[in-house]
């Protein structure tokens, strides 16, 4: 099982942007899709990006992600990014980085937690007004 430890969280006001890192170790990093969730207080864990590298890197985002939000992946780091701009306050939220053996044919098969089977501990995101 592939272990996952994202960095890269914090305080930014509104309009700002954040980059997620999450860095995997354990069995061969390619061989994963990759996903980030969220989570905000007294809500559901939520889809926010997926990226696949089978036969070329795909990836699938959550509407309200769209255009403001991109999610990457460098295999010789071993590493998934997720860049964040023009973040809001609604954006304020734990996120968690996961790693899935699934092979779905897109991205977009993988926007829901249960389809990933390792988890980071998450890092905080806290968008101010």
């Amino acid at each position: 099982q592939v272990q996952l430890v994202e960095s890269g969280g914090g305080l930014v006001q509104a309009g700002g942007s954040l980059r997620l890192s999450c860095a995997a170790s354990g069995r061969t990093f390619s061989n994963y899709a990759m996903g980030w969730f969220r989570q905000a207080p007294g809500k559901e864990r939520e889809f926010v990006a997926a990226v696949i590298n089978w036969s070329s890197i795909r990836t699938d985002y959550a509407d309200s992600m769209k255009g403001r939000f991109t999610i990457s992946r460098d295999n010789a780091k071993n590493t998934v990014y997720l860049q964040m701009n023009s973040l809001k306050p609604e954006d304020t939220a734990v996120y968690y980085c996961a790693a899935s053996l699934r092979r779905f044919p897109s991205a977009g098969y993988y926007y829901t937690s249960d389809r990933f089977d390792s988890w980071g501990q998450g890092t905080q995101v806290t968008v101010s007004s």
